[in-house]
């Protein structure tokens, strides 16, 4: 009976080594594309090298069951336990890019936000950016998506202003760019051929520590510039970029969709006009991004028949919303010249009917219309924010960009006024200051002192005719 039982069990085990030599092919095959070759670990750091090794196939496994764990961490919101363990994990299989992904988001965004100080804020988004950079692709230089990824992290994290320190991650990263390109927007181009030690020294750095290479730089340049190299938005359309030069068939559409972001982010806040005290860049539109992201539309229409919709959606509010900005700025002829390429792009758009084809009916019921939905605090601070605006244009220079603005705001003032009626009541209870007050207000808080650089504030008042502030 023993020896039977004895037969049957060498039986089954031959063929279970039989069925298993089937799969040994096929799961090979899948082993060498998920796990790195030796020579291609060749810089891996010694812990890498050692699990290569010594696991060998059972890397997965074990993998596995940290992926496992990690997973139930994330749901308990234990996010510095996770750190250690997806560590763990992208040693283990460093061509699993999702892990990359899950640990540069919970270290710039869930840990990040933990901290009250900025400056330990800081250190956490800097150290997602750097493990999706520096690491996340070095084992995977090809994956579009840890582009995409690092891209979001300088798009959304820096550029965005939803985290509460979002003033002080700008301030630190103008200033990082400041120290490699110097105070030109352009800077990199003398870090293409450096011609002196210095020069050299801010290369390498720009090479060894943020790993851009200065060449491609003016390659983004050409396509979707000139850019302000000191800002986010820059950086995401760098990474976004290479990212699409490296995607595969079905992996540009998300790229795509950040490149119109970072573009329309350039165009409305795209130059620094000045800094705050704090290093804090104050930001004003850089409308000639618009001659890039209009042709992108049109040859990305061309490039995904099966998105074409969701491109015109956003083509068309792009031009909306562009026309606006030039009308805003006193650019008439821009305004009108786009104007007139959205009523031929898109005649059947409702504002374009709306309006009757004359673009001061269509940017005044636009503006309007945004006042109508908002009460009375945020129409004061839009009316302001147009004013302070203005003084900022008025002190570099831009005479006509400041009266542009200071017209809007006027116009705001005024139909936000004109739809109150004529009730003393209802003026009284939700009515607007007098406009001249408001732009009082305004001039008064730019000429405080510590509130704008004094030599800024020289200019401002010689602008206006003002006399010097007297001693205190």
């Amino acid at each position: 009976m023993v020896t039977r039982a004895k037969i049957i069990y060498a039986a089954l085990a031959l063929l279970l080594l039989l069925a298993a030599s089937r799969w040994q092919a096929p799961l090979d095959a899948r082993r060498t594309a998920m796990i790195p070759k030796g020579e291609e670990l060749r810089n891996a750091p010694p812990m890498l090298a050692f699990v290569t090794v010594a696991l060998g196939g059972f890397r997965g496994l074990v993998a596995n069951a940290l992926w496992m764990r990690a997973s139930r961490l994330q749901d308990e919101e234990k996010y510095f336990e996770m750190v250690q363990l997806s560590d763990w994990i992208t040693k283990l299989q460093p061509r699993l890019k999702q892990v990359w992904i899950n640990q540069a988001w919970n270290m710039a965004y869930n840990i990040s936000v933990k901290f009250n100080s900025p400056e330990d804020r800081w250190r956490w988004v800097q150290r997602g950016i750097r493990l999706l950079r520096d690491e996340g692709l070095r084992y995977n230089p090809d994956e579009a998506l840890l582009y995409r990824e690092l891209a979001w992290h300088f798009q959304h994290k820096i550029g965005k202003d939803l985290d509460a320190a979002h003033l002080y991650y700008k301030a630190q990263w103008a200033a990082e760019m400041t120290r490699v390109l110097g105070t030109n927007a352009l800077g990199y181009r003398e870090l293409i051929a450096p011609q002196t030690e210095e020069a050299q020294a801010r290369a390498r750095l720009l090479r060894e520590q943020y790993k851009m290479d200065p060449a491609l730089m003016q390659e983004v340049d050409d396509t979707y510039g000139p850019l302000e190299w000191r800002l986010p938005e820059a950086h995401a359309l760098y990474w976004l970029h290479l990212g699409l030069k490296k995607s595969r068939p079905g992996e540009v559409r998300p790229l795509h969709q950040l490149i119109h972001q970072a573009l329309q982010l350039s165009f409305e806040r795209g130059r620094i006009l000045s800094f705050t005290p704090e290093g804090v860049p104050i930001l004003g539109p850089k409308p000639e991004v618009i001659e890039r992201l209009h042709p992108t539309f049109l040859r990305e229409m061309q490039e995904e028949p099966g998105a074409v919709e969701n491109i015109r959606r956003a083509h068309r509010n792009f031009l909306r919303s562009a026309i606006e900005t030039f009308y805003a700025f006193n650019r008439m002829a821009e305004a009108r010249r786009w104007f007139q390429v959205l009523t031929q792009s898109y005649p059947d758009d409702v504002q374009v009917k709306a309006a009757g084809g004359d673009l001061d009916t269509f940017c005044v019921r636009r503006i309007t219309e945004t006042v109508s939905e908002s009460g009375r605090d945020r129409v004061t601070a839009t009316i302001m924010g147009y004013l302070h605006t203005a003084y900022f244009y008025l002190v570099q220079d831009q005479d006509d960009e400041a009266t542009g603005l200071r017209l809007m705001a006027q116009r705001i003032w005024n139909s936000y006024q004109s739809g109150l009626g004529r009730d003393p009541e209802v003026i009284a209870r939700i009515g607007l200051r007098p406009f001249a007050e408001m732009d009082q207000q305004v001039r008064d808080d730019l000429l405080a002192p510590g509130a704008m650089d004094p030599r800024l504030q020289a200019v401002l008042r010689a602008k206006l005719n003002l006399p010097p502030p007297t001693a205190p």
